[in-house]
């Protein structure tokens, strides 16, 4: 009965442009999202992560008493539930016993029925309490760990970020190491305990019954085990398959995708396509070896598993003839070393999570546990009723933690008066930033003091003194939520009015009340959604709520235009008075008003004063200065006006550029090309132009892109020139399909010779085992043979796919890839993991359809030749093994949802945090962050209990199904037994074949691909493939000129971006660009800076695709 759970228990923009024309696949190298650096930072860390580990009980550390309990119970049913297969194989000799005996069949029969159901609700009720309670404890236990590393990672110093981790390292182990930490402490754990009492259990029946066939079959007890550990990991790593091999080629696609217009502009396409390929032979080729490979692990487990049994057949018959062994004991120690060896085989996916567990949880523990030197966290410290704004830093000596080496400060004094405005200028590097960092108390100087109001900033309790200090950075960090919550980090418990009026101080109001959601419009990643000049009011009403007594702008104005600096100038000369102001800049504009200026080199002050005392000097380094930025000006003034005396432009109605002037939604079209996201931002840098996404005055939402129904006859025709490998893979997997029913019947066979006279008993015997030796060397080839032939058909249909798909994309038109659906993220899925299922519908069906197809007629046959009744009855309880053999099957691959995706939201708010820490720490955001990560960890978290509950029913719910059909069978074929209408060999011969057969078609099933799935797949493959060009490069269609001069001409153009039709961009556009002359743009548009960067970012694509010239344009007011 439990035979078969022995045998398969398991079962760029620094390209320049002709470099880049003949080098486009090594464009934008340096993209944080490529491909290439995740996997230089897994070879990183995984360096410290292999040599350093904690022990196994220390990934417990954070287990509560709940988790306790339930780890407990969860260690009895899964040692309840390993016990029950070495039962059950008492259990099958008994049975054997009962129906081999002349009379009295029926009521013994009976009584080992009744005993199969009550191991049967023992087993599902130790499953049950196994799967649940250790994936419950595991999601608990995992949810805690990711909460108490982000708070530990919120602790820390800035000084922690600069050295010894960053972002990425941080969102990749709250993603993928808590992951790897929750295999190991989940269900992993349960299993593994399950199968040391197999095991245990097993060997313990085996010695009992058969000590002296048990040491016998020991022989071949290290080859089962490795060999059913080499399968179990086969099939734990089956649904990856090839992505590794693919990175390659992956990264070609996100580097095209992410800079088509660069690619377009320099004709790169047919390069890129060639690098594409090769990577994709290589991807082939590893394919391939995979499938060899697994096919090698599944024949060797069915080699060693036959020859094992042949071994056992032969031999026990020697001990039935010599040493008084009756045929149930012989085959209860054969099924219960099978079993106990097989359950030891499988224990290696667990090991191998345990390992991979420590050594992740090693660093994330580390993290935990360390104490920063300026603590967040930290209740100690003075707290006043409130400060006046005084600040001295007094002799300080200070070089930042990851360069020692290089000091900033060496005995800098400076002092700001309360309720004045001091002005920080100087050339970049000479220490300007440090200061706010020290205020802010980021870090901490080596030697020397910070004060404020006279008191060292290290005695202050540090969440309460910045709280009264406000920082405005160059480059204002907003987080992925509202504007409302974005504002609202600036002080707890704000009510919507007190936002209203912050947005309104800081000039803001001016474009949050055009929005369609006003306040609660989404900003995007990184605050994508707004233009520079926006995110920054935005930062500045945070500041404004905050209502600080110290305010630190730190080049707060730099990075905008004229227009928007105007405008937040405005917003922050209105929330100055009153405090203490320290301002940083560059532009000497904005500082003329301070109170104080001191002029900051190599870490000195060398001058200090007012504005009108200090331009007195004219030997001075602030009057030097202004009259570098004076030079600057002129020479970039002369430059300007030479060129545009080089420029004739016309406009037939002035009108009508001034209002589609008025419109800047269409920005994000140009600078962000195919995606929203940021990984086609970078290509447009390349041309110079200014990178920002605006919110959109008028709002359009694209169709959804709804993809054709593909025929199979459409796919088969791709893989014809496969059709000989194909007819060949068909053959092995009939061969294949029947191996199980055969076996079945053999044994069948087997047992009728152990109750066969003596003379009969040896030659059955020896024929069969010689049977069993052959079924192994036939498995061995079929096998490997099948997986190998549709590996080969199946990688050269992705391979052409992925090929044909990628050479469409390159050609396709650069407005194509406006529309967020084609961003290069969702085009890099669709060729990475469709192309990949689209083989599930054509090679990988044909194996499965026909594996299944020959299990189901071979065994139907060999089931109807021993006895129809029977027969009938069986196939009557087919579905209920089948759902054990499924649920066997999920068990090995692992229960547990992917974590990466349930806890997609809340990797984003730690990313948004851990990025912007500096932010964080000013605001005092912690908590506020850590209250968003735990709510968003509520859901996935809940999910996974639930999952845990319901797994558990399942599965235990499997094996009372299974049990109970066992027992029905066997009470079914004692009767017909007794009736005389079947023999006992009849009996086993239909119940092996059936329900060998039911295994077979059960498990080929479960290992086979979703057909749902890789129909979508195929749907979205072909609509690439099916997609026209409207303006495809490699048309050879079109005049070509033999004397071209680079004369350039815009005659009445109208235009808009296809992803955007309600925005006008160009209405009647008439411009002339002469040959060899260099243009200049001027800016157009009131009010509106942005509009004019379209309009230009719209011409100068245009003029680099046509390659004439350098191009140059100047911003003037």
């Amino acid at each position: 009965m439990e035979m078969e759970n022995g045998l398969n228990v398991g079962t760029t923009t620094t390209h320049e442009g002709a470099e880049l024309k003949n080098n486009v696949e090594k464009a934008e190298n340096n993209s944080p999202n490529a491909i290439g650096g995740r996997q230089d930072f897994e070879k990183s860390t995984g360096e410290d992560q292999n040599s350093k580990t904690v022990s196994f009980l220390k990934l417990f550390s954070f287990a509560d008493s709940t988790d306790v309990f339930l780890m407990i119970a969860g260690t009895m049913g899964a040692i309840g539930n390993g016990l029950g297969l070495p039962l059950a194989s008492v259990l099958f000799g008994e049975m054997v016993n009962s129906l081999g005996r002349p009379t009295g069949i029926v009521p013994l029969a009976s009584k080992v029925c009744l005993k199969i159901v009550y191991l049967g609700v023992g087993v599902g009720a130790g499953g049950f309490i196994q799967v649940a309670c250790w994936m419950i404890t595991g999601e608990r236990q995992a949810a805690r760990i990711r909460g108490l590393y982000l708070k530990a990672i919120l602790r820390q110093d800035v000084a922690f970020f600069d050295k010894e981790t960053n972002t990425g390292e941080v969102v990749g182990r709250m993603s993928g190491d808590t992951v790897l930490i929750q295999d190991a402490i989940g269900e992993k754990v349960g299993k593994f305990l399950q199968l040391i009492s197999t095991f245990i259990g097993g060997f313990a029946v085996a010695f009992s019954k058969g000590w002296l066939l048990t040491l016998v079959l020991l022989a071949s007890f290290p080859l089962l085990v490795a060999s059913g550990g080499l399968l179990s990991i086969v099939i734990a790593k089956t649904a990856s398959r090839g992505q590794a091999a693919y990175a390659n080629a992956a990264n070609v696609v996100e580097q095209t995708i992410s800079s088509i217009r660069t690619v377009a502009s320099f004709t790169g396409e047919k390069q890129a396509v060639m690098n594409y390929k090769r990577f994709l032979i290589t991807d082939y080729k590893a394919g391939v070896h995979e499938g060899m490979v697994s096919g090698l692990g599944f024949a060797a487990v069915k080699l060693v598993a036959f020859g094992s049994f042949a071994l056992a057949v032969w031999f026990g018959s020697k001990l039935i003839l010599n040493k008084g062994y009756n045929g149930g004991d012989v085959l209860i120690v054969i099924t219960a070393v099978l079993t106990g060896s097989a359950a030891l085989g499988e224990t290696s996916p667990c090991i191998n999570a345990f390992v991979a567990g420590k050594a992740a949880a090693y660093k994330m523990f580390k993290t935990i546990e360390r104490k920063p030197k300026i603590d967040t966290y930290s209740t100690k410290g003075k707290i006043l009723d409130d400060i006046h704004g005084d600040i001295e830093l007094r002799d300080v000596f200070f070089s930042y933690p990851a360069r020692p080496n290089e000091q900033i400060f060496s005995g800098f004094s400076l002092y700001i008066n309360r309720g004045t405005t001091s002005a920080l200028v100087g050339q970049s590097g000479s220490g300007k930033s440090t200061v706010i960092s020290l205020i802010e108390r980021f870090y901490d100087p080596q030697s020397g003091e910070v004060l404020i109001d006279g008191i060292n900033l290290k005695d202050f309790h540090l969440k309460w003194i910045r709280q009264k200090i406000g920082l405005v950075s160059q480059e204002p960090v907003l987080f992925a939520s509202s504007i409302k919550d974005n504002i609202a980090y600036g002080k707890d418990g704000t009510t919507f009015e007190e936002i209203r009026v912050a947005t309104e101080l800081a000039n803001a109001a001016k474009f949050t009340d055009k929005l369609p959601q006003g306040l609660d419009t989404e900003v995007g990643g990184h605050g994508m959604q707004l233009s520079g000049g926006q995110k920054q009011r935005i930062a500045i009403a945070r500041a404004i709520l905050k209502d600080p007594r110290i305010l630190l702008l730190d080049e707060a104005t730099s990075a905008l235009d004229a227009e928007s600096e105007r405008i937040v100038q405005e917003a922050l000369d209105r929330i100055m008075v009153n405090r203490t102001t320290v301002i940083v800049a560059h532009r000497l504009s904005t500082v003329r008003n301070a109170d104080m200026i001191a002029v900051i080199q190599q870490g000195k002050i060398v001058e200090k004063g007012s504005h009108s005392e200090l331009i007195n000097n004219p030997n001075g380094a602030y009057s030097q200065l202004i009259h570098l930025k004076e030079v600057n000006k002129e020479s970039e003034q002369a430059s300007d006006d030479q060129n545009r005396s080089e420029i004739t432009a016309e406009s037939s109605r002035h009108d009508s550029s001034l209002r589609y002037s008025q419109r800047i939604s269409h920005l994000r079209s140009i600078s962000q090309g195919s995606s929203v996201n940021s990984c086609s931002r970078r290509s447009f840098s390349a041309f110079g132009l200014p990178i920002e996404g605006l919110i959109p005055d008028d709002t359009w939402t694209e169709p959804e892109e709804m993809f054709p129904k593909v025929s199979i006859r459409s796919l088969a025709l791709l893989n014809k020139p496969e059709i000989p490998i194909l007819l060949l893979g068909a053959m092995a997997a009939i061969l294949n399909g029947t191996l199980f029913p055969l076996f079945g019947m053999l044994i069948s066979k087997v047992i009728k010779s152990f109750y066969a006279p003596p003379h009969k008993l040896r030659k059955d015997t020896n024929f069969w085992s010689i049977i069993f030796v052959i079924l192994g060397v036939v498995s061995f080839l079929a096998i490997p043979a099948r997986a190998y032939l549709f590996s080969v058909a199946g990688c050269k249909l992705i391979q052409r796919v992925r090929l044909m798909c990628f050479e469409k994309l390159v050609h396709m038109e650069v407005g194509w890839f406006d529309k967020p659906e084609h961003s290069c993220g969702s085009i890099g899925a669709r060729l990475s993991a469709d192309a990949a299922r689209v083989r599930a519908l054509v090679g990988d069906s044909l194996g499965q359809i026909l594996d299944v197809i020959a299990s189901a007629v071979a065994g139907l046959v060999i089931a109807f030749v021993g006895s129809w009744q029977l027969a009938i009855i069986i196939l009557a309880l087919i579905p209920l093994i089948s759902i054990n053999a499924y649920a066997q099957l999920k068990f090995t691959k692992g229960f547990s949802a992917d974590a990466k995706m349930m806890y997609v939201e809340a990797s984003q708010v730690a990313n948004d945090a851990v990025g912007s820490i500096r932010t964080v720490a000013s605001f005092c955001a912690e908590e506020k962050v850590m209250n968003l990560y735990r709510s968003k960890c509520e859901g996935p978290r809940k999910a996974g209990i639930k999952l845990g509950l319901i797994t558990g029913i399942g599965f235990g719910t499997s094996f009372g199904f299974l049990f109970l059909a066992y027992a029905t069978s066997f009470y079914a074929g004692a009767q017909l037994v007794q009736a005389r209408k079947a023999t006992s060999s009849d009996v086993f011969q239909v119940f092996f074949a059936l329900t060998f057969a039911a295994m077979g078609v059960s498990q080929t099933s479960s290992m086979g691909p979703d057909t749902g799935k890789a129909k979508n797949a195929v749907s979205s493959i072909f609509a690439i493939i099916h997609q026209q060009s409207k303006i495809d490069a490699s048309d050879e269609s079109g005049i070509t000129l033999d004397n071209f001069k680079g004369g350039i001409e815009f005659r009445h153009v109208c235009f808009k971006y296809p992803c955007r039709p309600n925005v006008q961009i160009f209405h009647d556009l008439s411009l002339t660009i002469h040959p060899n002359k260099l243009p200049w743009l001027e800016k157009v548009g009131v009010g509106n800076p942005q509009s004019s960067h379209c309009c230009k970012g719209f011409m100068i694509l245009i003029l680099v695709i046509l390659n004439l010239m350098e191009l140059k344009f100047r911003s003037f007011k």
